[in-house]
């Protein structure tokens, strides 16, 4: 089976990713789409992250009932922090019978050289790259495709401060994702990482 790894920290996952992962199984070759929950990104500072189960349980709220698309743990179980060249070592001996492919944004494609080993993942793997505004992909090896999927500017970001403010995150989030938050009283609290 064809399937593209989708990565990311997902503080929360909102409707901009599942319309992203929606997009590349029904416009392209990939036949799911997985979610890689990171518990932290080599990137990002993981001081403002929500619990990594608890990011990871959202995302299967958002899916559910989608057959397509999977939410994964897979890093919680590798070293810290998460290297994309490690998990896609990982997954390639645990399922040889899986094709994997990196989904990532056209921003994410001009930072790759930054990366681990991206030499390794450029040549093994096809990348599938959604085009985000003022990042153009300049250079295109052939197992580079670059996918015109619809790209709303939603920032997770944006989400939690609206969170922590009181304000609405309907229609940002799916409802089920929204009542899960308030309901646990997730981002409320300037560390916006509650324990529970």
């Amino acid at each position: 089976m064809k399937i593209g790894l989708y990565f990311g920290s997902f503080n929360p996952v909102h409707v901009g990713h599942l319309i992203i992962a929606s997009h590349m199984v029904e416009h392209t070759a990939l036949e799911q789409v997985w979610f890689i929950v990171s518990p932290q990104n080599p990137f990002k500072n993981s001081s403002g992250l929500l619990n990594e189960q608890h990011r990871l349980s959202l995302i299967q709220l958002a899916i559910e009932g989608e057959t397509r698309l999977k939410a994964s743990n897979v890093e919680f179980k590798l070293p810290k922090p998460s290297y994309t060249i490690n998990t896609l070592v990982y997954l390639k001996e645990k399922y040889p019978q899986h094709q994997f492919s990196v989904i990532m944004g056209s921003d994410g494609f001009q930072n790759i050289t930054n990366w681990k080993n991206y030499e390794q993942i450029i040549n093994n793997y096809n990348i599938y790259i959604y085009m985000r505004p003022s990042f153009p992909v300049v250079s295109n090896p052939s197992n580079v495709i670059v996918v015109d999927a619809p790209l709303l500017e939603i920032s997770a970001t944006a989400i939690r401060k609206n969170i922590r403010e009181g304000r609405s995150v309907r229609y940002l989030v799916t409802e089920e994702v929204r009542k899960e938050i308030e309901n646990r009283g997730y981002y409320n609290s300037p560390l916006e990482n509650p324990t529970e």
